[in-house]
């Protein structure tokens, strides 16, 4: 199990404790990060969570979410979580919205408190994804997903739920 770097209110770190221990129910702000993969028509890889998960089972999602290990660069963490979880590799790696936080509680009472920088990426070869990670995939066109997100929130995982518009207006999607 890989640990998880732990973070002040202003994102300095200032620990690190095990993955396993960190998602409770007063889970302490720690770093991660999220991905969204285009395709080469543009479209977007959603991701539905495993049923194993242990915060949001079941839920669509972007394409894959991670942690940086203690003093790994993020950069790095995505396309080693990109290979772990999606059997994928990815290129063209940029940030799209880099201060990304948010604070969210599932319906079994386990919070996620990330600093959670997104990024976008294009995805280079095949996927082959785990299915203790995932469950389905899809690629979508942004407008799409957009729609989908605006009609069905309760559907998809609330950090989607909040960067689709910002990737939108920003231009990355």
């Amino acid at each position: 199990m890989d640990d998880v770097t732990l973070l002040d209110e202003n994102g300095t770190a200032i620990g690190s404790l095990p993955k396993s221990d960190v998602h409770t129910t007063d889970t302490p702000l720690h770093l991660a990060f999220s991905c969204h993969l285009l395709n080469e028509r543009g479209q977007v890889l959603l991701t539905r969570r495993s049923l194993a998960k242990k915060t949001w089972p079941g839920v669509w999602t972007n394409s894959f979410c991670g942690h940086p290990r203690p003093g790994e660069a993020i950069a790095d963490a995505v396309h080693r979580r990109a290979h772990e979880e999606l059997g994928a590799r990815v290129v063209d790696l940029r940030p799209a919205l880099p201060d990304y936080r948010y604070r969210a509680v599932d319906a079994s009472g386990i919070v996620e408190n990330e600093v959670c920088p997104v990024y976008v990426a294009r995805l280079d070869g095949d996927l082959s994804p785990r299915p203790d990670e995932v469950a389905e995939w899809a690629w979508a066109d942004a407008a799409d997903i957009a729609a989908a997100v605006a009609g069905t929130p309760f559907a998809f995982s609330p950090w989607l739920v909040e960067q689709l518009p910002l990737l939108r207006e920003s231009g990355a999607l």
